[in-house]
C-alpha cells in the first residue's frame, strides 16, 4: 500500500534530519517559480516576421466603342459600346478607351496603342510589321488615368489584304492589338500590357479576347518584430510549481519538530514489515536476553534463524525468540526496562506496613524486582 504524505515516515526522517534547510529551499523555489511565472506573463517574447508595406494596386482596362456612320442595322449616329462584333461599312472607325486606376492623382501614366500584322508558319512568326503606334500621356482624374485612340478599320482591312496576298502560299496572317500602360506612382514604377487578336473580314471585325484588362499589386517587404502572447503552459507550469513548493514548505514547517530516531524506526518498520508480526511478549520469556543495536539486526537474526520478529507495541520491543535466547531491540534500552516499564500515570503512593511506599490505587510506578517475593506480598 502506498504511503500518504501525512503518514510517511521517510518524509518524517528527512524533515527530522534536514527540516529547516528543506523548508527554506522549498520556500525559495516557490517564490522564484511564482516570480518567473509573473515575469513570463508580463514580458512575452517577440518574433521577427516579414510584412508587406507600401501596398498599392494598379489596374488597366481597355474598352471599345464605335459610332454608326452609314444606315444599316443601326441608325446613323448610334453609339455602339463593347459590342462583340462591329460591322462594316456601318462602323468603320473603332474608338479604344484605356483607363488605369492608380493610388493617387500624382502618378504619371502613359498609354501606348500598337497595331501590327504578323505572318506565321507552323505556329512561328517569321514576319511582322507595326502599322500603327500611338503614345498618349493619360489625363488623371479621381485616381483614374484615361486616354482615347481612334483606329481606322478600313485601312487595316486593306493593309491586311495586301499582306495576305504576299504570304498566301507560305503562312498565315493575323493582326494583333497591344495596349501598354506605363506608370510611376512615386512608390512603384512598372508597365502593364494588354493584348488581343483583332479579327478582320470584309464585313466585320471583333476582338478574340472579350475582356482587355490587367491588375498588378505592388508592395515592399520589411522585417518587423511582432509581440507574442504569453506562453500559457509555461505560466501555468511555473505557477503550479511555485504553489506546490510553498505548500511543501508549509507542510515541512507544520510537521517539525520530529524525533529523528522515532522516524528512523518507523522507516525500518515499514521496510521490514514482511518479517514483523504484532504480538505480546511474555515477561519471563527466555533465559538469555541479547540486546541488539538496531531493528535491522533483529531482522537479520530472524532471517538467519527462519523466525519472525515480534513487535510488542506495549513495551516498544522488537524481539526474536530462539529457544531460551531472546534477541531484541527496544527504544527503552535494557530488557528489564522493556519487561517492567515505568508508566507514569499518576504520582500518588501508599505506605506499606514496614514504612515503604507503593503506587496507590489508580497509579502505576516502578514495579519491584521479580525475585523480591516480600515486595510483591506487600503490594
Amino acid at each position: 500500500m502506498e504511503e500518504s504524505v501525512i503518514d510517511n515516515p521517510r518524509l518524517d526522517l528527512v524533515i527530522a534530519d534536514r527540516g529547516r534547510s528543506l523548508a527554506i529551499a522549498l520556500a525559495l523555489v516557490g517564490v522564484l517559480a511564482l516570480v518567473g511565472a509573473g515575469w513570463v506573463a508580463a514580458t512575452p517574447g517577440t518574433t521577427t516576421t516579414t510584412e508587406e508595406i507600401d501596398q498599392e494596386s494598379v489596374a488597366t482596362e481597355a474598352t471599345t466603342s464605335a459610332t454608326v456612320v452609314e444606315e444599316g442595322a443601326w441608325e446613323v449616329g448610334t453609339e455602339l459600346e463593347e459590342n462583340p462584333v462591329y460591322t462594316l461599312p456601318e462602323a468603320p472607325e473603332l474608338t479604344l478607351t484605356v483607363e488605369t486606376s492608380v493610388p493617387s492623382d500624382d502618378a504619371d501614366v502613359v498609354h501606348e496603342v500598337r497595331v501590327r500584322h504578323e505572318a506565321e508558319h507552323e505556329d512561328a512568326v517569321f514576319w511582322e510589321e507595326t502599322v500603327r503606334e500611338e503614345r498618349t500621356a493619360a489625363t488623371i482624374e479621381d485616381d483614374v488615368a484615361r486616354s482615347g485612340t481612334t483606329i481606322d478599320i478600313d485601312s487595316l482591312v486593306a493593309e491586311r489584304a495586301d499582306v495576305e496576298a504576299e504570304f498566301e502560299s507560305v503562312g498565315t496572317v493575323r493582326t494583333v492589338l497591344e495596349v501598354v500602360a506605363v506608370y510611376d506612382t512615386g512608390t512603384h514604377a512598372d508597365e502593364q500590357t494588354l493584348s488581343s487578336m483583332l479579327e478582320l473580314t470584309e464585313d466585320a471585325y471583333w476582338f478574340e479576347e472579350t475582356e482587355l484588362a490587367e491588375s498588378t499589386d505592388h508592395s515592399e517587404t520589411a522585417q518587423v518584430e511582432v509581440g507574442e502572447s504569453p506562453n500559457g503552459a509555461v505560466v501555468a507550469g511555473l505557477a503550479a510549481i511555485g504553489l506546490l513548493a510553498l505548500g511543501g514548505a508549509g507542510v515541512v514547517h507544520t510537521r517539525r519538530p520530529i524525533d529523528a530516531e522515532s522516524a528512523r524506526r518507523s522507516v525500518h518498520e515499514r521496510r521490514y514489515a514482511e518479517w514483523i508480526s504484532e504480538g505480546s511478549i511474555p515477561m519471563w520469556v527466555g533465559d538469555y536476553h541479547v540486546e541488539l543495536d538496531t531493528l535491522e539486526d533483529v531482522v537479520d537474526v530472524a532471517i538467519d534463524t527462519n523466525a519472525r520478529v515480534v513487535h510488542d507495541r506495549q513495551r516498544g520491543l522488537f524481539a526474536v525468540v530462539n529457544d531460551d535466547v531472546v534477541y531484541y531491540h527496544s527504544e527503552r534500552g535494557k530488557w528489564e526496562r522493556t519487561a517492567w516499564p515505568e508508566l507514569e500515570l499518576g504520582n500518588e503512593t501508599a505506605e506499606t506496613s514496614d514504612g515503604s511506599t507503593i503506587p496507590a490505587k489508580g497509579s502505576v510506578g516502578e514495579l519491584p524486582d521479580p525475585d523480591d517475593d516480600d515486595a510483591w506480598e506487600r503490594i
